[in-house]
């Protein structure tokens, strides 16, 4: 029971709940283990969001891809993290990213009327969720118009920023130029200027289809600095 109170303690839902509330849980509620061996599919682009999943060991690659556009962003995630909550509610309720095991590792599923309940059950729960929904969609205007308005490096920096966690790390870029080019809105040769440039303060690394973030907080600043 430590162990299982242990691993539910280290997930945002749950933080701030007592020992005897998670408990009762634990008895109550089907929560699913599911191992994932190295490069096994968690999630596919377009499948339904009908769990909530947690990842409770190790680390999940995810990858955005861009449909219409040769462009597809893909960070690595550790555990403790959540996946795609923001797509368990609402409208449209699709996974957008494809997520693959990194290694191995450990999901944590709830199904959503079991979630339903947890949510019942304790206000915590509730403004847990609230908190971690709201801070993934809480998106300043000025920062989304820098996306079509901004410098260069603003552009680029909100994009990456935007569809990024704060925590992800390996952060890429896998793109064809033109279409990177043509979803900035931008130019290729000031495409290409702007790069080298944040290749020089050490933000970047770039070949001509692969851009490697090395600095996620560098570009942070540079959202920020837009405001």
């Amino acid at each position: 029971m430590s162990s299982m109170y242990e691993i539910l303690m280290d997930l945002p839902l749950f933080q701030g709940v007592s020992r005897d509330k998670l408990s009762e849980l634990i008895e109550k509620t089907p929560f699913h283990f599911l191992k994932y061996r190295d490069g096994e599919e968690i999630v596919a682009a377009n499948s339904a969001c009908t769990h909530i999943k947690f990842l409770i060991s190790g680390e999940a690659t995810v990858e955005i891809p861009c449909h219409y556009l040769k462009v597809k962003v893909a960070e690595t995630l550790a555990a403790p993290n959540v996946l795609g909550s923001e797509y368990l509610f609402g409208r449209k309720t699709v996974y957008p990213f494809d997520v693959h095991c990194h290694g191995e590792c450990g999901i944590l599923q709830i199904s959503k009327p079991d979630f339903v309940n947890i949510l019942h059950s304790d206000n915590i729960f509730l403004f847990n969720i609230l908190n971690m929904l709201s801070r993934n969609s809480q998106k300043n205007a000025d920062e989304l118009l820098s996306l079509s308005a901004g410098s260069i490096s603003e552009r680029f920096a909100f994009f990456v920023v935007s569809l990024t966690q704060h925590n992800a790390k390996d952060i890429r870029i896998i793109y064809k130029q033109k279409d990177l080019c043509t979803l900035l809105g931008i130019q290729r040769s000031s495409f290409i200027n702007a790069m080298d440039k944040l290749k020089e303060q050490g933000v970047i690394d770039y070949t001509l289809s692969e851009i490697k973030v090395l600095d996620r907080f560098a570009l942070l600043d540079i959202v920020h600095s837009a405001e």
